[in-house]
């Protein structure tokens, strides 16, 4: 769903053995603000038909949107400058890399 709505360089990363308070991290890329708010309805609606709601922290002038999938998932959504500075896939070098699409 992510890479429907043209982001970039999504990865899953497995944290279940790493920690109690998130079993996967999926860090994704946007290109601008337009697409990023996209993104994040998308993903608002997902969890809507769902039956659920998306909590998110943070905004997209930010440079980074953390948002709550529900069952301990969490998307993080940069800009490509926050990504890089931020390096959450450094900071969890330890968890498995279940999947990248770039």
């Amino acid at each position: 769903m992510l890479v429907d709505h043209q982001a970039a360089d999504v990865v899953l990363l497995d944290l279940t053995q790493l920690n109690a308070f998130a079993d996967y991290f999926i860090v994704a890329t946007s290109d601008n603000l337009r697409q990023a708010g996209a993104i994040l309805d998308a993903l608002a609606e997902a969890m809507r038909s769902r039956g659920g709601k998306l909590q998110a922290e943070g905004d997209p002038e930010s440079g980074w949107v953390m948002a709550d999938a529900g069952s301990g998932v969490y998307v993080h959504l940069f800009s490509l400058e926050s990504r890089a500075y931020y390096n959450l896939e450094g900071l969890w070098s330890r968890a498995q890399e279940i999947v990248r699409i770039q």
